[in-house]
């Protein structure tokens, strides 16, 4: 009997097991069946563009819809138009109801910006002007250059549809030359003019770093004729108080006369086959090299005392959350930033900074030993160079408008390392790229990157240089800036010595491998001095230290390479050495130098 109705027990489970799963695949039969065209259910838009999201949808009939952004109802029909003009990612939830319940699925829509170019090129005003059959290479800077085609029109006639071009003309005139770059998103545009003249209505132009100069009997003082253009067979002339002294196509002359306490005038005649031209250069020579030498007191201190000039390079620090109009603020700001131990960003190539100390630094009588600090936030795989120049006060005017001379670092021979290198920077719109243009033939030029995820101020550019374009000159070594692969990832490598700012295995003076990116020092010697030819300048001390952002590169989204300083000091000082500084002199009197007495 038991047998029995166990038996009946289990008949009567399975057939009420097997109608509840009927029931249940009936009604799942039932519920709306939202699916995609693709796998994942993830749409791209542009800003501004319509998008319209349409699924597959099964088991809708007298179905309600309801579309959702952040728990927002947004749309109720079968279909929903998407827009926006922020760019980023959107989740978008739709629900379909019907009569047996509902379904859901999320969509993400990813926002991009429109690609339209932008064309960034630097013209001189009125246009160009060169000789028949001389080239001139045209390279501008395109934003989204990847993805656009482009054509150049020389007096509206096609010429080229690549990026960059090359113009020449065979006879004289005028000729408007035009640019398009287009993607599927826009075009842009820009036109300029090339006035092609014959040799002799070329302008002959040359620049000097200074026309007044101090120097001492025992420095040979070199000067340089800078940035010359349209010299065709030029001969140069020089002349000391109107006596001879060199005639020929050399645009450097050395001077060094052994008479004290005098000025020359140093005249230089330029002879081509068009015209002549001169220019007049004073130099004072003072009666030593150590008359004005400042001596350490108890008072002294063995970091900088003074910011003198500050003047960076545009750059993605410049301008942030503060509003500077002149150079006085600007140097005061340094100085804020230096005392509350926070860097100073150099900005991209050129851009500097001007320290001076309450007494002169002292060059080692060996030359052997590090003379001064200056404090960087370098670590491996992240070194900005900058190049350091030092100057001694040989006017004694306490200011620093004698003549800076170059330390030498590991770059310093390397072929292709640039003197005299200049970038011409311009101001840009509103959170725009900044353009610079070198003064290299041909002409390289780019930008600043702006980049508005990181940095949002108006603009790189700094705020207290009045005029809308400034020159920055110096030396400028090769970059070391690289990017993975694979990970995408910027790595600026290390240079050997001789630099600020850069994870040195020689100068840092430390195997410390600065993971957290703290401040660490770079060490140097006033004997690494160097004049514009590269020979060694005898320098018994200093009293003004210039640090400039070394490289013209950028690193990506990392933006622009600039060198930061956080401080510099005196070495000599911290060293705690006996320094015999009236004996340096020739005198008999001996200072005693502590570390502790100046810290």
């Amino acid at each position: 009997m038991k047998k029995i109705i166990s038996l009946l027990y289990i008949i009567t489970l399975t057939l009420i097991t097997g109608c509840n799963e009927d029931v249940t695949k009936n009604i799942n039969k039932e519920l709306p069946k939202i699916s995609f065209e693709e796998d994942s259910p993830i749409y791209v838009a542009k800003i501004g563009n319509d998008i319209v999201l349409a699924p597959t949808i099964e088991n809708d009939e007298n179905a309600t819809y309801k579309w959702e952004i952040d728990e927002k109802i947004v749309g109720t029909e079968k279909t929903y138009t998407f827009s926006s003009n922020e760019n980023g990612s959107y989740f978008i939830k739709l629900t379909v109801t019907n009569q047996y319940g509902s379904s859901d699925e999320e969509f993400r829509v990813d926002v991009a910006n429109l690609s339209i170019p932008k064309i960034t090129m630097i013209v001189p005003d009125g246009g160009y002007k060169i000789a028949v059959d001389e080239k001139l290479i045209f390279t501008p800077n395109i934003k989204y250059e990847d993805k656009s085609t482009f054509k150049w029109s020389v007096n509206n006639k096609e010429v080229a549809i690549t990026k960059d071009y090359t113009f020449i003309a065979t006879e004289k005139g005028e000729f408007n030359i035009k640019i398009t770059a287009t993607t599927e998103d826009g075009e842009d545009s820009f036109s300029f003019v090339v006035n092609v003249v014959s040799n002799e209505d070329l302008t002959f132009s040359w620049e000097f770093e200074k026309t007044e100069y101090s120097t001492t009997p025992e420095t040979a003082l070199i000067i340089n004729i800078l940035n010359i253009k349209n010299a065709f067979d030029a001969k140069y002339t020089w002349l000391l108080d109107d006596i001879e002294k060199q005639k020929g196509e050399s645009t450097t002359y050395s001077f060094k006369e052994e008479a004290r306490t005098k000025t020359y005038k140093l005249t230089v005649m330029m002879k081509n086959q068009y015209r002549e031209i001169s220019q007049d250069i004073n130099i004072k020579v003072v009666a030593s090299n150590d008359k004005y030498f400042r001596p350490i007191t108890k008072e002294s201190k063995n970091g900088w005392n003074k910011v003198y000039e500050y003047l960076p390079a545009p750059g993605q620090f410049i301008n942030e959350n503060v509003s500077l109009k002149t150079m006085e603020e600007a140097c005061e700001y340094a100085k804020n930033r230096l005392n509350d131990e926070l860097y100073v960003s150099l900005g991209g190539f050129g851009g500097y900074i001007v320290l001076g100390f309450d007494h002169s630094i002292l060059n080692d009588i060996d030359g052997e030993g590090y003379n001064f600090q200056v404090m960087g936030n370098s670590f491996d795989g992240s070194s900005e160079p900058g190049i350091v120049w030092v100057m001694q006060d040989i006017n004694g005017n306490s200011l620093p408008d004698d003549m800076w001379y170059e330390l030498k670092g590991s770059e310093s021979t390397n072929s292709k390392t640039i003197k005299n290198y200049e970038v011409t920077y311009t101001r840009p719109d509103k959170n725009s790229d900044t353009p610079w243009i070198d003064n290299q033939t041909p002409q390289n030029n780019g930008v600043i990157d702006y980049l508005s995820a990181f940095h949002t101020q108006d603009y790189y550019y700094p705020e207290w240089v009045k005029e809308n374009e400034y020159k920055l000159s110096g030396t400028c070594i090769p970059s070391r800036t690289t990017q993975n692969s694979d990970s995408g990832f910027y790595y600026n490598e290390s240079y050997e010595w001789g630099y600020a700012d850069n994870f040195s295995p020689i100068d840092r003076l430390t195997e410390d491998i600065n993971y957290n990116a703290g401040v660490n020092a770079n060490h140097f010697k006033i004997s690494n001095a160097i004049n514009s030819n590269g020979d060694a300048v005898n320098l018994k001390y200093i009293d003004f230290i210039k640090v400039q952002t070394g490289v013209n590169v950028k690193a990506g989204w990392l933006g622009e390479n600039s060198t930061e300083v956080f401080n510099t000091k005196d070495y000599n000082m911290i060293k705690a050495q006996t320094k015999t500084n009236a004996n340096w002199l020739g005198e008999n009197s001996t200072e005693i130098v502590n570390a502790k007495d100046y810290n």
